[in-house]
């Protein structure tokens, strides 16, 4: 029994996570095959930030014992950590791990391979989920980007766990509080994978605008740090508090190339009653205040906004609001998610839901809004020369990347500027992509002042 597949549920985290236990896997002399693939083990890393993630769950899972009715089934992750022993009713399910034990996955796992049948066989599976009050280790963890081939782009988990208390979320239950990776530690994990020959790096975590305090440092200083760092790449933050997004942050990303021009800040209404009952840190004038500091600050700066539909109480004035607020907004695209009733959390007990029917209804509007937004901001780059970092795909003869303001664009296919960063002018944009010719590989100079270590590092 040695072939594994493992899949993931989720986010960008939940990725960074399942490619460290894949390598635990291939470390002790397993072959790791593709989830499509007949597998004598399956590994499923899950979410549980709405309902239709558990669904995909177990689909997922009876697709993985159509394919090999004997193999061995492993459910980790934050659905596991909150429904254990619901996940252990799904037939076929033979271990069952919760947040804290999933990179101890083989210490698990091992012994119930030798026995001579799987726990499922017996009508049983092995759970072993420790309480949200122990969940007080980082397990380190990086990944490529799973929608690419090659060493392009990856993902650095630096921070785990939220000390938040949103009404809607059930994260800090299924990941504990708020805990960071040594800063040392993260330098040295981040220059290795630039020795390895990626040129983007993007900075994962639960809340990564809390990073640091119990080392006593923040994001910003830990951003001066790996900015000093020698080499031609640049770095993505994966999302960041709007309370979280500080001063310095906007503007170490206007004066440093090493930043990308984009940011992912979470709304989730434009409405401040709802934004209350969801016990969100900030009202909507502080909200406005930050996207429009930003964009005041970095030229062409890409934004990109979550937002929830259907919040129990939501009224069709409160979307009004939200839909009017953003409309406003000088923001490039949007997330959009539907309420999804979670257990355990507070808003589950909140009257005043709102029917599925009207949530899908407003989904689809903020949607609509958000399709708008990303073309009239990739219409705004025509004519504008961007450095666009290019990926080893090709089709049609051509190739495509994304550009620091996270714009997505193709130009024809040179095998000589895969994993390059490329000036490329940009001449048209339609349907979410743009097209351009280009201009000259390499990334420009930094500028501004203020960042003399990490220009003295380039110099080196």
């Amino acid at each position: 029994m040695n072939k594994v597949a493992l899949h993931t549920l989720g986010c960008k985290l939940n990725f960074s996570e399942t490619s460290t236990i894949g390598g635990e896997f291939h470390k002790s002399g397993f072959h790791l095959v593709d989830f499509n693939e007949e597998a004598d083990i399956y590994v499923f890393n899950t979410c549980s930030v709405t309902e239709n993630a558990e669904k995909e769950c177990r689909q997922f899972v009876r697709r993985a014992l159509r394919q090999n009715p004997g193999a061995f089934i492993v459910v980790t992750g934050c659905y596991a950590q909150l429904r254990p022993e619901e996940i252990s009713r799904i037939k076929g399910v033979d271990l069952v791990l919760g947040s804290k034990e999933k990179f101890k996955l083989l210490k698990y796992l091992n012994p119930l391979l030798a026995e001579e049948k799987k726990p499922s066989e017996a009508g049983l599976s092995c759970i072993y989920v420790s309480p949200t009050e122990e969940l007080n280790e980082f397990g380190p963890s990086h990944s490529t980007d799973p929608d690419i081939i090659g060493r392009t782009r990856a993902f650095l988990k630096i921070q785990d766990g939220c000390d938040y208390k949103c009404s809607f979320c059930t994260i800090p239950l299924a990941r504990g509080k708020n805990r960071s990776m040594n800063p040392e530690e993260i330098e040295s994990d981040f220059r290795k994978l630039i020795d390895s020959g990626y040129k983007e790096i993007i900075l994962t975590g639960v809340n990564v605008g809390d990073y640091g305090k119990s080392y006593k440092t923040n994001l910003y200083k830990l951003l001066l740090k790996l900015i000093a760092v020698p080499g031609r790449f640049r770095i993505r933050i994966s999302s960041i508090e709007p309370n979280l997004l500080s001063d310095e942050i906007i503007d170490l990303t206007a004066q440093s190339e090493k930043l990308c021009n984009h940011f992912h800040i979470p709304l989730q209404s434009g409405s401040d009653k709802i934004l209350a009952i969801m016990q969100r840190r900030y009202k909507t004038g502080f909200y406005r205040e930050v996207i429009n500091k930003c964009t005041e600050r970095i030229p062409d700066l890409g934004i990109g906004v979550d937002v929830i539909v259907g919040f129990p109480g939501e009224t069709e004035d409160d979307f009004k609001m939200t839909h009017d607020f953003l409309v406003d907004l000088p923001v490039s695209y949007l997330h959009v998610f539907t309420y999804s009733e979670r257990p355990l959390t507070k808003a589950i007990t909140l009257n005043e839901s709102v029917g599925m029917f009207e949530r899908r209804k407003r989904n689809n509007i903020l949607r609509m809004l958000s399709e708008k937004k990303k073309n009239d901001f990739y219409k705004r780059m025509i004519g504008i020369e961007l450095d666009v970092l290019l990926e080893a795909n090709n089709r049609d003869g051509t190739m495509k990347g994304f550009s620091s303001n996270y714009v997505r664009l193709q130009t024809p296919f040179n095998v000589n500027l895969i994993n390059e960063f490329t000036k490329i002018k940009v001449t048209s944009a339609a349907d979410n992509l743009c097209t351009g010719e280009i201009v000259l590989p390499g990334l420009k100079k930094l500028r501004g002042v203020g960042i003399k270590n990490s220009i003295d590092s380039l110099a080196s």
